[in-house]
């Protein structure tokens, strides 16, 4: 069985920065996971961030790959530099991609961690550019697709021609 992970803000968790959740509501994500293939997970949770947090944004209209190639930096919104949190939330979802054989990930577009298509440019000002976050970086480099929320169709037609 084709395992997903799968953000925990999109599961219905209350994880993301605002306490809030992102639940995605598609009978595909509820029939996978009633059929036991997600496997959820919160990167910044799993750092070590707390609920709620402080925005976070990747600086300089940078990208997830220039901050694990450490030319980027993650700061919050008072200028704390987050970085290594973010790496190691990045970490710990590819771990848990890895011990469940994920080949696809399913997560929250916007975030610095998880953003796939879009992120913020590090100006606190909602401008979203064309870029991905940390972990969505990191498990792109070891070959696990990742997917937003508006791609889960795409996705469930791989997972079907998977089977």
């Amino acid at each position: 069985m084709e395992r997903i992970l799968v953000s925990a803000c999109l599961a219905g968790a209350p994880v993301r920065y605002d306490g809030s959740a992102k639940t995605l509501a598609s009978v595909l994500l509820q029939t996978w996971h009633d059929e036991g293939r997600l496997v959820v997970v919160c990167p910044e949770v799993a750092a070590g961030f707390g609920t709620p947090r402080r925005p976070a944004e990747i600086q300089l209209r940078r990208n997830g790959s220039d901050v694990l190639d450490g030319t980027a930096s993650i700061r919050d919104n008072a200028g704390a530099d987050v970085t290594a949190l973010f790496i190691d939330g990045a970490r710990h979802a590819l771990q848990q991609a890895l011990a469940h054989d994920c080949r696809y990930a399913l997560l929250a577009d916007g975030s610095p961690s998880c953003g796939s298509s879009f992120i913020y440019d590090g100006t606190f000002s909602s401008v979203a550019h064309d870029a991905s976050g940390v972990t969505a970086a990191l498990l792109e480099r070891h070959g696990i697709r990742v997917f937003a929320p508006n791609g889960i169709d795409e996705l469930a037609a791989l997972i079907d021609g998977d089977r």
